[in-house]
């Protein structure tokens, strides 16, 4: 990285950033990914260091790989760490004390998994998957479409977990809202073929994650911020669109910024590629334009290819330049930066960044996702 180049990083990712009574020291954040490392869902000290590596690396923002909230369906694996019991709050209240000690801010994504959870899978065997209509990503049928009961007790349980993230001392929530799991099994038309109140037309699909948004900000103070993760593509179903156009997207988050949502994270697979045609705006780019809320940008920061080539391949990804990502930056498409597994591979990344060392980054290998570094 020249000296410019390294003087305007600094300037453009190392501005803090407050929302509600949360401020982060700098505009970079830990993406969200699933690493399964928690024996019985409980987060052990390997994890809290983890986290903490990377808020003493210069990450500003820690979200946390998904957490499932209380709901017999909610998880499919008992090594993903889980946001309910005694135990695992003990575990999550040595995460925060960990990355707040490293100088950091840390929210948890909380995650309900939907029709993609496994059959038979732990931590709740016997639990059925449950999703809006009982259909899987695919378009065949799968477990079971949710009562009035049903969409009760998870808008319970997650208002629950927000709840207990204050009181354990985080500082925000993600609700995990993309990429095909229950939340977003209702935002989309693929898999939600509902004809009450919670499906039929986009507004309609709408009303689950917005009903899901008021009782967290109900559950919390109003010092507590809120993010909402969403993203157009679902896992195996890539092309797929919540929105075909920026009015699409405008009903969509319309009802989400009233609900309580403070924050957006946009999940693209490559935050360069424009969103719709006849503007260069990315998706987050897009939620922010028209919401008027702050927005995250995600897609393969940092690195030569998109993640899910490096899962295919096991192969490297080069570090390389992030000068479009600085542009867009400073002409504010955007607010914060969150970064995935270039993380995983350099706890420094930030830091490196921020100070123009980017040539002595460490490069991703498929292979480091077995280790909890």
């Amino acid at each position: 990285m020249t000296d410019e180049n390294a003087h305007r990083a600094a300037d453009a990712l190392a501005r803090p950033f407050t929302v509600r009574g949360s401020t982060s020291p700098n505009r970079i954040a830990m993406a969200p990914m699933t690493r399964q490392f928690s024996p019985d869902g409980v987060p052990g000290q390997d994890v809290a260091d983890y986290y903490g590596r990377r808020a003493a690396g210069g990450v500003g923002l820690i979200i946390t790989e998904g957490t499932y909230v209380d709901h017999a369906s909610a998880g499919t694996s008992d090594q993903i760490p889980r946001f309910y019991g005694a135990d695992a709050f003990a575990g999550w209240s040595n995460v925060v004390d960990t990355v707040h000690r490293a100088g950091g801010t840390i929210m948890p994504q909380l995650w309900h998994v939907g029709v993609t959870r496994t059959e038979g899978a732990p931590p709740i065997a016997d639990a059925q998957p449950v999703g809006p209509s009982g259909i899987s990503l695919t378009g065949k049928p799968k477990g079971r479409a949710m009562t009035q009961r049903d969409l009760d007790d998870v808008v319970a349980a997650f208002a629950a977990a927000a709840a207990a993230a204050e009181r354990l001392g985080f500082d925000g929530i993600e609700l995990h809202g993309a990429h095909g799991y229950l939340i977003d099994q209702f935002l989309w038309a693929g898999t939600n073929r509902r004809t009450d109140a919670y499906g039929g037309d986009i507004l309609a699909r709408t009303r689950f994650a917005a009903e899901i948004v008021a009782a967290c900000r109900a559950a919390v103070s109003d010092a507590f911020p809120i993010v909402f993760r969403m993203s157009q593509w679902k896992s195996g179903a890539y092309e797929a669109k919540l929105a075909q156009n920026p009015q699409e997207l405008d009903t969509i988050l319309t009802p989400l910024v009233e609900a309580g949502a403070d924050v957006f994270h946009a999940s693209t697979r490559r935050y360069w590629l424009p969103e719709f045609d006849g503007s260069d705006l990315n998706l987050a780019g897009w939620v922010k334009k028209i919401s008027g809320a702050p927005t995250i940008t995600v897609g393969s920061v940092g690195l030569d290819g998109d993640f899910f080539g490096a899962l295919a391949t096991g192969e490297n990804s080069a570090v390389t330049g992030i000068d479009q990502l600085l542009d867009r930056i400073e002409r504010d498409e955007f607010d914060l930066v969150a970064v995935g597994r270039a993380l995983i591979a350099d706890p420094e990344w930030a830091i490196k960044t921020l100070t123009g060392r980017t040539e002595s980054i460490t490069p991703f290998d498929g292979a480091m996702l077995k280790t909890l570094h």
